[in-house]
């Protein structure tokens, strides 16, 4: 269990360091560059190297290290969990960024800063956890190193099977996190945790279950077994094309494309009654007795 702690204290450590950054990009930047540069580099730095490590983990610690998938499971939800309190709004996943920009929550511009500062975060996530594992602290790290340079792809299902997979994940967590955007954090965090753990648990063994093609870049782009395009297909078209079908499922439409309501009729909660229309003299027209009601005119002397 040696090796446990010290992914432990890595996963801490990792926390405590993207928290510190944020604190100080929010101490020197502006509100703007904050959001949209500083908070999502962290933040994908932050899900990059906690994620490899665990990858790791999974991959090696089943029989390097001794202990079974629930205990990867349970790091994996707390670590979820964590990173849901701590990512001060970030999504850490450009398909969630597409979405914001799909919602008109922002603008162009925002949502290409915040694509690149994902792929920066992901991409310095990768070597620095390359670099961690290259100091070989534990024997699962040294187990790592050996067999980083002929890692296999994590595709271990037919081509389309494996985009379906991706995109039926990317669709179930788009659409929770849709329902779930305007729910206060103590009921979202825990919730959206649950669904990731589950996704991972089930589709996990034929994909890998990233659902994040920042995320997927990094971990598995550069292993043997499936070409680039292989890679693109699966793990960016997918999650896209799932996202795509829960927005839809859930507006009804793409309010950036399209506000037409495609799925959902506009029909008003309110009833309005109809008014009681009586004639009104009009010149010398008298007014219409209502049926039933006495004539109460007074003749003329």
């Amino acid at each position: 269990m040696a090796g446990l702690n010290v992914s432990i204290a890595f996963f801490s450590l990792v926390v405590g360091l993207c928290q510190a950054l944020r604190w100080l990009s929010k101490w020197l930047l502006s509100p703007g560059a904050y959001t949209c540069l500083a908070r999502e580099l962290a933040g994908s730095l932050q899900l990059c190297m906690s994620c490899l490590e665990l990858r790791m983990l999974v991959e090696i610690g089943l029989w390097g290290g001794g202990f079974g998938p629930d205990v990867v499971l349970t790091l994996f939800f707390l670590l979820f969990a964590v990173h849901g309190a701590s990512f001060d709004g970030a999504s850490a996943n450009p398909t969630v960024s597409l979405q914001e920009f799909l919602l008109l929550e922002s603008s162009l511009a925002t949502a290409v800063a915040k694509l690149l500062a994902e792929s920066m975060g992901t991409g310095l996530g990768w070597a620095l956890t390359k670099l961690y594992w290259s100091w070989e602290l534990t024997q699962l790290h040294f187990i790592q190193n050996l067999i980083a340079s002929e890692c296999s792809s994590s595709i271990h299902t037919s081509l389309h099977h494996a985009a379906f997979v991706e995109g039926a994940c990317s669709f179930l967590f788009h659409l929770v996190l849709l329902r779930l955007q305007k729910s206060h954090p103590v009921y979202r965090v825990p919730t959206l945790a649950a669904v990731a753990t589950f996704l991972t648990y089930t589709a996990g063994p034929s994909t890998g279950a990233f659902f994040n093609p920042a995320l997927a870049t990094a971990a598995t782009f550069h292993c043997s077994g499936n070409s680039f395009w292989d890679y693109v297909q699966v793990y960016w078209l997918g999650p896209l094309a799932g996202m795509l079908a829960a927005l839809l499922l859930y507006q009804g439409n793409i309010p950036r494309l399209f506000q037409r309501n495609l799925l959902y009729s506009q029909k008003s909660k309110y009833r309005i009654p109809r008014a009681r229309v009586t004639a009104q003299v009009e010149g010398d027209k008298p007014q219409k007795k209502r049926k039933g009601e006495k004539n109460t005119t007074k003749p003329h002397a």
